[in-house]
């Protein structure tokens, strides 16, 4: 694609924009020395932590989509986020306050191995359904949907029994950035970083499965390996962003379409981009929140929504008529 040598700078320039952005707005307007620590110890730490769940959301949409050659597969459809978002309420209703001998916070947790074992039970479905020699990813998505079903029903159960958490989970299911610490931060990074240089390594292989299983593996390609390699690696980094972030939706679908708007459909351009793109979304997506209702605010996962539905509409639509 004409000028394809520029989309990489060009997006980094976009993120330092981002960044620069999220650091300088907010409801505290003067400089001094009480702005500098709210700069370093709250807005600092949010917008970094936006990015690392932007990034990581986009780049493991995009890859969900290169895997399954279904553009409208993300992670939330895998069940990541029931899986999660049950963890998280059975720590709530237990009690985060009386749980001890905990080296960590068991709310992250908890969400992070929720949506790892939610996964691994969409991963099971399908595959017994013929999902993972499938050519396409639509029994895996349905798969998907069943366990997204069955965690949320037994979340609700557990609410109804623990009705005085209802707000704390409410809270936390709406996106939770603005608790965003330096900690979370140190969390997530080490998974967000494997996560991403495994899934970039693949980007190569992406392209290949789009002609198809049969001539991916003609062409040398171990298709399965491939698949499983990218759906744990894209798990395991979405898995760690939500159990800090809450959840926050439309993110993987919406980026990485952009980006093949602007860039064109080659994963060797799609991924990174996806990453570098989907960091500044979230970074950008969260200033609404922080200074629309003052002193309030409005949650991260009420803003993706309130973008990512109609454009999640408009691609649907486009798909249908082309």
């Amino acid at each position: 694609m004409r000028g394809g040598r520029w989309w990489i700078p060009g997006a980094v320039l976009v993120l330092l924009l981002a960044l620069a952005l999220g650091v300088m707005i907010g409801p505290a307007g003067s400089w001094g020395t009480a702005s500098w620590n709210i700069v370093w110890k709250v807005r600092m730490p949010r917008v970094v932590l936006a990015g690392i769940v932007g990034a990581m959301l986009s780049l493991a949409g995009a890859s969900y989509q290169g895997v399954f050659r279904n553009p409208l597969v993300d992670p939330y459809l895998l069940g990541v986020a029931a899986g999660a978002g049950l963890g998280a309420t059975i720590v709530f209703a237990v009690g985060r306050t009386t749980t001890t001998g905990w080296l960590v916070d068991p709310l992250p947790l908890a969400a992070f191995v929720g949506g790892l074992v939610a996964v691994f039970l969409t991963y099971l479905v399908g595959a017994s359904f013929g999902a993972s020699s499938s050519r396409n990813g639509v029994t895996l998505v349905l798969a998907g949907v069943a366990v997204t079903s069955l965690a949320t029903a037994i979340q609700a159960f557990v609410l109804q029994r623990n009705s005085d958490v209802v707000r704390e989970v409410y809270s936390w299911i709406l996106g939770r950035l603005t608790t965003a610490t330096w900690s979370d931060v140190r969390l997530v990074l080490p998974y967000v970083v494997v996560s991403s240089v495994v899934l970039l390594l693949h980007r190569r292989h992406l392209d290949v499965l789009r002609v198809g299983d049969d001539e991916a593996a003609a062409l040398g390609t171990h298709v399965q390996r491939v698949r499983l390699s990218v759906v744990i690696a894209a798990t395991m980094g979405t898995a760690a962003v939500v159990s800090v972030s809450g959840l926050i939706g439309f993110v993987g679908i919406v980026v990485p379409h952009l980006v093949r708007m602007l860039a064109g459909a080659s994963y060797r351009r799609v991924l990174p981009l996806s990453l570098l793109v989907g960091a500044a979304f979230l970074i950008l997506a969260d200033i609404p929140g922080r200074v629309l209702q003052d002193p309030a605010e409005t949650p991260i996962g009420v803003v993706t929504a309130f973008l990512g539905a109609p454009f999640f509409i408009l691609v649907m639509r486009t798909r249908r008529v082309s």
